[in-house]
C-alpha cells in the first residue's frame, strides 16, 4: 500500500501543504495516517476522495444515489 507526505499532496493538487493541514483541522479532505508528528496519506484514500469530487456542474459532485 503507498502512501505519501503531505507535501506531496500539496504538490499532486497544486495546493499549499497548509490547505491540507487546515483540512485535516476541519475534518476534510481524504482520509490520513497519523504516525507521531508525522501525518501520511494512502494513495487509495487519495484516489477515493479524488473521485467523489468529480462534478457535473458547478452545482456540486455528482449524486451516487442509484449509481
Amino acid at each position: 500500500m503507498n502512501k505519501i507526505t503531505q507535501k506531496q499532496l500539496a504538490e499532486r493538487w497544486h495546493l499549499s501543504p497548509r490547505t491540507l493541514e487546515q483540512w485535516r483541522w476541519l475534518g476534510k479532505g481524504p482520509r490520513f495516517l497519523k504516525i507521531g508528528a508525522r501525518v501520511l496519506y494512502r494513495e487509495v484514500d487519495v484516489d477515493a476522495w479524488e473521485a467523489e469530487q468529480v462534478c457535473q456542474n458547478t452545482s456540486g459532485p455528482l449524486s451516487t444515489v442509484g449509481a
